[in-house]
């Protein structure tokens, strides 16, 4: 007799009467035995899952059929669950499929996130540590946790599967998606944004990313916590605000400028009136006198349309205290620049910049954009007025998010805009963990608006800005 063990090891064994004594023979299988047994435990782990999912997307099929639309339109979520647990163990009998409890369980919650929610992506955005989801074709659906991007197990049946699901969400908001119409930026009921590109836009299968909307927003207390700035930094930029200095939120895609942005809204008095304009409303004002204004794609016949600089154009209008834009993009950075200049300070905005300087070279060009047949300088002087701080904010390697710079805009040496760094960020290395370690310091220099600061009533101690402090 012989055989293969999991190791990967031969066994050949010989018995009386073929032998005069017993003989055993093993030859040990090439390579790490160990590493075979680990392939194979993997290969099975994967088997198991794409068994499950066969499992899952058989089953959903009879289950559609089946299912009773009333209850769905009625929406009694513990009535529905009874019914498709019902109807899943009379599909398991039918078919002859032995599931553990365990198994039995998750088919009944994946089913009815197909039937109620949106399949895959439904547990993703029940989780709350999970912060934003990103989906490339049916087979990869990434998310992250704690600022680091994970890959979940879970898939999508196909690609129609995938379009299905994103026209599902179009639908609950009122857009639509297809071949004519391939793109859509929306927002979600509870706030979340979402960006889909289907094809024959998307040559690899549709794609979907969703930055999952905070209901918790985070506050200045919990950014000193996770390191994105210090104490002393914290007290320099709400003086910033309650002076009413003009401050642009500079960084790369998800380094968090919304989320600070919301932050530092958080300091403007109750008794101001705060006009917030966005492309899709996320900042979470807590003050009683807010107008929140959102702008508006066209319709499919191009028509409609609301942007964010007739919003901006039109917030004049509305005698307000603070301007807040979300993130000026392009010639809506002109009018902003204009309210800055004309008594609206206090105004806040974001920009997508690697740092301070490239931040003013990207307002210059939105402001060219404006269609305003304007000079190069004559822009620079405006911005070089206008604006007071840029907070540069980053997300590291490491996945944390952290303000690198407070750089101050002093004024203009020529045609150049000149700026001071108040505080910077030292990189120092990594740990044995790959976490990045880094000090905030104090340049040393005197910041300029502590004059605007002393006109407003505040007073920051002078320690605050020693070097290296």
């Amino acid at each position: 007799m012989s055989a293969t063990l999991q190791d990967g090891a031969r066994v050949q064994a010989v018995l009386p009467p073929l032998a005069p004594t017993p003989t055993l023979t093993i030859t040990k299988a090439l390579g790490n035995p160990f590493q075979n047994l680990q392939t194979q435990r993997e290969t099975a782990s994967v088997t198991a899952i794409e068994s499950f999912y066969e499992l899952k997307y058989r089953l959903l099929d009879r289950l559609i059929a089946q299912l009773d639309q009333e209850f769905l339109a009625r929406g009694d979520e513990m009535a529905l669950r009874r019914q498709v647990q019902e109807i899943i163990l009379n599909l398991l009998d039918e078919q002859g499929v032995a599931v553990s409890r365990t198994q039995r369980n998750q088919l009944v919650f994946e089913l009815l996130d197909e039937v109620t929610g949106l399949g895959p992506l439904q547990a993703l955005l029940n989780d709350p540590s999970v912060s934003e989801i990103m989906v490339n074709g049916p087979k990869q659906i990434w998310y992250e946790r704690d600022g680091r991007l994970q890959l979940s197990e879970k898939q999508f049946r196909d690609d129609e599967h995938l379009i299905g699901i994103i026209q599902k969400i179009c639908s609950a908001v009122g857009r639509r998606i297809d071949e004519a119409s391939p793109l859509v930026d929306a927002r979600l009921q509870d706030g979340s944004r979402v960006n889909a590109v289907i094809p024959p836009i998307a040559l690899r299968g549709a794609s979907l990313t969703i930055r999952k909307f905070s209901r918790d927003p985070l506050t200045i207390e919990d950014l000193i916590s996770f390191g994105t700035l210090t104490h002393g930094m914290a007290d320099f930029l709400r003086a910033a605000v309650l002076a009413k200095l003009n401050i642009v939120v500079s960084g790369g895609t998800g380094s968090g400028k919304t989320t600070l942005l919301n932050c530092l809204s958080g300091f403007i008095p109750a008794d101001e009136r705060i006009v917030t304009i966005e492309d899709a409303a996320e900042l979470q004002l807590k003050q009683p006198h807010v107008v929140t204004l959102e702008a508006r794609p066209p319709n499919i016949e191009g028509k409609g349309a609301v942007t964010i600089r007739d919003l901006v154009v039109n917030s004049l209008r509305m005698r307000p205290d603070r301007i807040v834009v979300g993130e000026c993009r392009r010639g809506e950075a002109l009018d902003m620049l204009q309210a800055m200049n004309t008594g609206h300070d206090g105004s806040l905005t974001t920009g997508h910049a690697n740092s301070p300087r490239e931040m003013l070279s990207r307002l210059e060009t939105m402001a060219l954009m404006s269609g305003m047949e304007l000079p190069v300088r004559a822009i620079r002087e405006q911005i070089a007025a206008a604006i007071d701080l840029i907070i540069q904010q980053a997300r590291l390697r490491d996945g944390s998010r952290k303000i690198i710079q407070i750089t101050e805009v002093v004024g203009m040496e020529g045609d150049v805009i000149t700026l001071q760094d108040i505080f910077v960020l030292r990189q120092l290395g990594v740990d044995k963990n790959n976490k990045v370690i880094a000090r905030h310091e104090a340049t040393g220099l005197r910041p300029k608006c502590l004059e605007k600061f002393e006109q407003a009533g505040i007073s920051l101690p002078a320690s605050l800005f020693a070097p290296g402090r």
